[in-house]
């Protein structure tokens, strides 16, 4: 099975968040997709992060390497595809982009910004939420 994931996704589970074992269980001998770009959303949110002072630098460097230890495949979207959502949205590019992977793929993305659930329901993606009070989740497609 092919996820699509989110950077939302990958830093909490890189930083220890509280929903780091629901996404690790629900994301079990799946292929996880993400767009090219996710390397510098996840450089993004760390240094916020650290700007905000709720990390260190040791420890930003210490989610890089689990980071780094994620097998995902990265994939291209085109841009011109992704930038039609985001005007369509009116949403940034970086969520266009994983949206448009999850319909370039007909995967399921799963992501913990409810506003990027809300958007990829709009354009007919399949969404998996977490539930914050159990490692469950339900798929829906609308």
């Amino acid at each position: 099975m092919k996820i699509v994931v989110d950077a939302s996704v990958l830093v909490a589970v890189i930083a220890n968040e509280p929903e780091k074992d629901a996404l690790i269980e629900l994301t079990r001998g799946a292929e996880l997709i993400v767009p090219n770009s996710i390397h510098w959303e996840i450089g993004n949110a760390l240094s916020g992060m650290l700007k905000r002072r709720r990390i260190t630098l040791v420890q930003t460097k210490n989610a890089l390497d689990v980071y780094q230890e994620i097998e995902v495949r990265f994939v291209e979207v085109e841009l011109a595809e992704a930038l039609s959502i985001a005007d369509e949205l009116g949403i940034y590019a970086y969520d266009a982009y994983v949206i448009r992977c999850a319909l370039k793929y007909g995967a399921p993305l799963i992501t913990l910004d409810q506003a990027l659930i809300t958007h990829a329901r709009r354009k007919n993606a399949q969404v998996m939420e977490v539930t914050h009070d159990s490692p469950s989740s339900h798929e829906t497609q609308t």
